[in-house]
């Protein structure tokens, strides 16, 4: 009987911790999308938004630890893969804009230096 209520004492201690983390998190990710809004630059954005599928993963994962239920690992696997290819075809899209911006830029600079 003993042991039950430890038990039950435990459970208890470690719902308040997940909820604990839940709440940080959820602070944190608020501040990411406001580095995502306002960052100066692209890279900055860039890495708020990479750091943003990193927080929600970890989110889902102590939702899963909190609801015991075993799927929610699943999906988090899943949300990992769709953010990780998110972020590289950002990062590609961004990279070909800046080449795109820095190639009419240098013609633009040889065209008004011959002339």
């Amino acid at each position: 009987m003993q042991m039950q209520e430890s038990m039950t004492l435990l459970d208890k201690i470690y719902e308040g911790m997940f909820i604990i983390v839940l709440v940080i998190l959820a602070i944190m990710l608020f501040a990411c999308l406001i580095r995502a809004v306002m960052g100066p630059r692209i890279a900055d954005r860039i890495v708020a938004i990479n750091m943003m599928g990193t927080m929600v993963m970890v989110m889902i994962a102590v939702l899963s630890l909190l609801l015991k239920e075993g799927y929610l690992v699943d999906i988090c696997l899943i949300y990992a893969m769709v953010s990780f290819l998110a972020v590289i075809v950002i990062s590609k899209v961004y990279l070909g804009v800046y080449k795109e911006k820095r190639q009419k830029n240098e013609e633009g600079g040889d065209s008004n230096g011959d002339h």
